[in-house]
């Protein structure tokens, strides 16, 4: 067993830090109320306002659901609670709101009001959940960082400095404190995962089709999934969130999902630190080999060879940038000038692909999955990096190259869009600090549809972990720009 560096923090002293376990059982005792948690965690809104979290924060919204918590919770009989009664919390800005501005990060759709939630949405909130507000995002989530020209981008928690990643990257900062336990993001090509590692949370990428997308993600990359600061309130959301619904083709009936912490059995895992076409930086590396060490000594099997895959940059371009080039129709020309400028030119291009450039990427694609299915022929799990490496500069939308150059699309997170292409459920873990005093995240992938065996490791690691992320004392600092209005 390694030893813990960082002894986990006793959150019972900060309501807006407790666990999704600990809030429903405190509701229940009445040792505290809805109302009184979405008060802290409203005060830190507040707060971190400079930070850009939050398009829309709906405290008025929140407080009333609070209130009707409270009520629920006050009366004798609670045979009838809903499961997540009171709990707070957020949604990316992508996903439709009833009554509820979603803007999804964009000049177009600034004052757009849904007359509908979509499924996740309303599943959140038939469990009871408290939705505080609709965090920030990339113009249609459109790159790994969560820039838009409505409100600019979200700051990193751990470095106001650096960016918190994208595009769900309002999500992390609302996770990494404290103003929600919750965080519901999309991910079509590492949006949950890149700024789970960024911010240093958890972020649960589940297999394609578990939780039903609507409107519908025409590309087949993008998924719905929670970030949240352990894995087993990830395991609480997707819970309530999982399960077939027609208005999503690729909706599926089972959810596969575990109980963790238990590990039934010892699960063989495969560590892998290079893809072939692509390696992470040094870091990145040795926290991937410490946690590797950690499963090890819990007795799982664990053993390391690298992937050998070829680039998969086109294929992930192609169908991403085809997709897009329907955005906007025929009006495309009028509204461009209102688009953010690097989604401009991914639609410009898009529309410059030939039907047979698409039909190769998808048929690349097809290979591509059946190849990973060959990989985990013998073993449950894949243990890679989830970053090349730390959050880089604020303001920018991607890293730089070696050589200062701009880099093109996905070509910096390679360990994340490549399960968008397979579909397979991926998770990524908080592993430690950088010297520089970044996160550096972990990424467990498991077979499609095997997302028990993924949670199951992961909160092993998590338990056992060197590492715990002190989150209520973060304390970033507040001189960024300012965030959008209340709603």
């Amino acid at each position: 067993m390694n030893e813990v560096i960082h002894a986990e923090p006793q959150l019972g002293t900060e309501l807006a830090f407790r666990s999704v376990e600990s809030l429903l059982a405190g509701f229940r005792a009445k040792e505290f109320s809805p109302s009184e948690v979405l008060a802290e965690v409203l005060e830190r809104a507040e707060r971190f306002a400079s930070l850009n979290p939050f398009i829309t924060l709906d405290a008025t919204g929140a407080r009333r659901a609070a209130q009707a918590a409270d009520d629920l919770y006050a009366k004798d009989r609670y045979e009838r609670r809903p499961s997540l009664l009171g709990v707070p919390v957020t949604v990316k800005d992508l996903l439709w709101t009833q009554g509820l501005r979603t803007t999804r990060g964009s000049l177009l759709t600034a004052d757009f009001v849904p007359d509908q939630d979509t499924p996740s949405v309303a599943r959140i909130r038939q469990a009871g959940a408290v939705i505080v507000g609709k965090t920030n995002t990339s113009e249609g989530g459109w790159k790994g960082d969560a820039g838009n020209r409505l409100i600019g981008p979200s700051a990193n928690p751990w470095d106001t400095r650096r960016t918190s990643g994208g595009s769900s990257g309002g999500a992390g900062v609302t996770t990494a404190l404290g103003m929600g336990a919750i965080a519901l993001g999309t991910d079509g090509g590492g949006s949950v995962r890149i700024p789970a590692a960024f911010c240093g949370v958890v972020g649960y990428k589940p297999s394609l089709g578990l939780i039903p997308y609507y409107p519908p993600s025409p590309e087949g990359l993008s998924h719905i999934g929670p970030l949240t600061r352990s894995v087993a309130d990830a395991v609480a959301a997707v819970r309530h969130l999982a399960g077939y619904h027609p208005q999503d083709s690729t909706s599926v009936l089972g959810t596969g999902i575990a109980r963790p912490p238990a590990v039934r059995r010892p699960l063989r895992i495969r560590v892998a630190t290079s893809l072939g076409f692509a390696t992470a930086s040094a870091e990145a590396v040795a926290a991937t080999q410490e946690a590797a060490e950690v499963l090890s000594s819990l007795g799982h099997h664990v053993t390391e060879s690298d992937l050998d895959l070829p680039d998969q940059l086109d294929t992930m371009m192609t169908l991403w940038a085809g997709h897009e080039s329907v955005s906007h129709g025929e009006r495309f020309d009028e509204v461009a000038d209102s688009l953010d400028p690097g989604l401009a030119a991914l639609i410009r291009y898009g529309r410059t692909l030939s039907a047979r450039q698409l039909a190769m990427a998808h048929e690349a694609r097809a290979l591509l999955r059946q190849r990973m299915q060959a990989e985990l022929e013998q073993v449950d799990l894949l243990l890679t990096p989830t970053m090349l490496d730390t959050a880089f500069d604020l303001g920018r939308d991607a890293p730089p190259s070696e050589d200062g150059a701009a880099v093109i699309g996905l070509g910096w997170t390679p360990f994340t869009y490549l399960f968008n292409l397979t579909g397979q459920p991926a998770i990524s873990v908080p592993a430690k600090l950088s010297r520089a005093g970044l996160p550096l995240g972990i990424q467990l992938v498991g077979r499609l549809y095997r997302d028990g065996d993924v949670l199951a490791a992961a909160s092993d690691y998590e338990a056992n972990r060197r590492w715990q992320p002190d989150y209520h004392r973060l304390e970033p600092q507040t001189d960024q720009p300012t965030q959008g209005d209340e709603g």
